[in-house]
């Protein structure tokens, strides 16, 4: 599964720079964070109205896209930010075998 992020990585890196007429991740880029934040707020949003049909007719195909359009623009979020989507998955892998309750209590009060 990482090598299918971190290709997609690469490939939002070198597309962050392209035009923006002719790259949708370029024209994200270009109209700034704002927008970007704006795509993962409605994304997430969509995410949720799919996983309320999930059980539906075609509702798990539905989710399963949502989510992969939320986490494509969480990456195109993070490398707005010049921040590695390796760093997720190894703040992920960190978190493995530890209790959810016990994770979120060590962290800083702020992130409560």
């Amino acid at each position: 599964m990482s090598e299918v992020l971190q290709q997609l990585a690469r490939t939002l890196e070198a597309r962050k720079g392209a035009d923006a007429g002719e790259s949708y991740v370029a024209s994200l880029h270009h109209r700034g964070l704002n927008k970007i934040l704006e795509k993962v707020g409605e994304e997430a949003t969509e995410v949720i109205l799919a996983a309320k049909d999930a059980g539906k007719d075609g509702g798990r195909e539905a989710l399963i896209g949502e989510v992969a359009d939320l986490w494509f623009h969480c990456m195109v979020m993070l490398s707005h930010l010049d921040i590695d989507s390796g760093e997720v998955v190894q703040c992920l892998d960190r978190r493995m075998g530890v209790s959810g309750h016990a994770e979120k209590a060590a962290r800083a009060p702020r992130d409560n």
